[in-house]
């Protein structure tokens, strides 16, 4: 985990005079154990909020006037060098009211990057530059030679609180991850961790990886991070972290996956929406150590609605995008079906604990109502530290999911009925090897439960012949409408075993 140096040998010369002269010694390299250290004093101390530092000119600005203060692409680290990674960097205003300081290590040591207003044009926010002098960096974005040789594409960004984001490749922002999640829906109140300083390694001429570290801090909290970043059709962040807890706290969300779901196939706009569907994700998709795959799709629900599952030591879990159709969003602006997916891969065994995840009622799909997270049933003690290690693959074209048949769509709703009734339909789709190879008559069943607020009235599974699939119709009753109701399925043929179906019906 750490490039610390592991010598300090002191070299001598021998000079023309005929005696022994100490050279310079080169610098110790900057690296996680410097971080840890931070981490391990800040935890030990009472926490200090610095506040807003912005100046009037900052304070009240709207999204468009912050958007309007530009970095200038020209001015952009290691682009002079014509290193393979380069960074821009966002300004504070808005709701990125305080500095985080930044710095860079080379082979020269450590070295702050200072703000310089000349770095960014101001020309159409009517904001003078000389009004800003002394405040600092909200964060900052890696540019890299991504989707064309001769462009480096904004591939990932680090603004606001703990949060990051990151692209693979053909891929456009969507959902982000975070460094922390502390008492997420619960009625204390949620507490947000900040990085509130970062250590850049200055890339070699020919990295296709970049090093860096975080430090990261909040009133119960605080935690060392290295991250390495992997650009690619599907670029990976590896994080390698170590927090430590000032105080006990209600919940510690391991791993961090935000997002938004508004509406989709399983739940119809509410208003006048031509689009079908508008989300950053439609499921959370976990991977069992028994080898069991579930697939949960979102809801947009009335009421905060709060759902986990058990696992020990999961293989992954995710944040996921599977609608990939542009006739599935008709959206020319923001193409959601650009979106990634989310893939978090747990590095060693992660013990019992359990994946759960948060859907907050939404007004619009500006507002981030999606969070996923794991939480270990052995949380450390304050000052004990916890380690983690994980992967994060941000995935579009060939996401991680069952090797066997997975669900393709949930589409909420009946067909035509002879003799309607009051029952709820769904219909799921499921595709993959497992039903494309069937041979001609080959049986394949369904396995349909409800927990007990429901009741399957009927089950009829079908081929699709579109797809190649298999398509799942259920019509169930709910016993309590102001309840939810728990339902799975899963298709069975032979020994083979698809993804499962977990859907959690909101209150009526």
């Amino acid at each position: 985990m750490s490039t610390r140096s592991n010598t300090a040998l002191l070299a001598f010369a021998l000079i023309a005079g005929g005696g022994l002269c100490p050279a310079k010694t080169p610098p110790r390299a900057f690296g996680f154990d410097d971080v840890d250290a931070r981490a391990k004093a800040l935890a030990d101390a009472a926490f200090q909020d610095a506040g807003s530092n912005l100046p009037g000119a900052l304070q009240h600005l709207d999204h468009d006037h912050y958007a309007s203060v530009r970095f200038k692409p020209e001015a952009a680290r290691w682009r002079q060098a014509q290193l393979p990674f380069e960074l821009q960097l966002f300004h504070e205003g808005w709701l990125f009211d305080r500095p985080v300081k930044l710095n860079e290590i080379s082979k020269t040591g450590v070295k702050e990057i200072v703000f310089d207003t000349g770095t960014f044009d101001y020309s159409k926010s009517g904001i003078d530059p000389a009004a800003v002098q002394g405040v600092g960096y909200a964060g900052f974005s890696v540019h890299y030679p991504l989707n064309l040789p001769v462009y480096k594409d904004d591939v990932m960004a680090f603004l606001g609180a703990s949060y990051f984001r990151a692209l693979g490749k053909g891929q456009m922002y969507g959902l982000s991850a975070r460094g922390l999640a502390i008492d997420t829906a619960l009625a204390s109140g949620e507490e947000f961790p900040r990085f509130v300083e970062f250590w850049l390694e200055r890339p070699q001429p020919r990295a296709d990886v970049l090093i860096f570290y975080a430090l990261l801090d909040s009133p119960r909290a605080t935690g060392a991070y290295r991250f390495a970043f992997t650009p690619g059709v599907d670029s990976v962040i590896e994080v390698t972290a170590r927090v430590y807890l000032r105080d006990k706290v209600g919940k510690l969300g391991i791993a961090p996956l935000t997002s938004m779901y508004f509406h989709g196939s399983n739940q119809r706009a509410a208003g006048d929406d031509y689009r079908p569907e508008v989300h950053d994700s439609d499921g959370l998709s976990i991977q069992s150590k028994t080898g069991e795959w579930i697939w949960r799709p979102l809801v947009n629900p009335k009421r905060l609605l709060v759902t986990s599952f058990a696992q020990d030591s999961p293989r992954g879990f995710g944040l996921m995008q599977r609608q990939r159709t542009f006739a599935g969003y008709e959206d020319l602006s923001t193409r959601y079906e650009a979106h990634p997916s989310a893939w978090i891969e747990p590095i060693g065994e992660w013990g019992p604990g359990r994946v759960e995840l948060v859907q907050i009622p939404a007004p619009d799909e500006t507002n981030d109502n999606i969070v996923a997270y794991w939480i270990s049933d052995h949380a450390p003690a304050p000052d004990q530290p916890l380690d983690l290690h994980y992967r994060i693959h941000w995935q579009k074209d060939d996401p991680t999911r069952a090797p066997t048949a997975w669900v393709a769509q949930t589409l909420r709703g009946k067909g035509y009925m002879p003799k309607p009734d009051t029952s709820l339909g769904f219909v799921v789709d499921y595709t993959g090897p497992m039903l494309h190879d069937l041979p001609e008559g080959a049986a394949v069943s369904a396995d349909v439960s409800a927990d007990a607020n429901g009741t399957i009235v009927d089950k009829t599974l079908r081929r699709n012949p579109v797809t190649g699939g298999v398509r799942l119709e259920i019509h169930l009753r709910r016993v309590d409408d102001n309840k939810p109701v728990e339902l799975r399925a899963a298709l069975r043929s032979g020994t083979e075993v698809s993804e499962t179906w977990s859907y959690a019906l909101p209150p009526g």
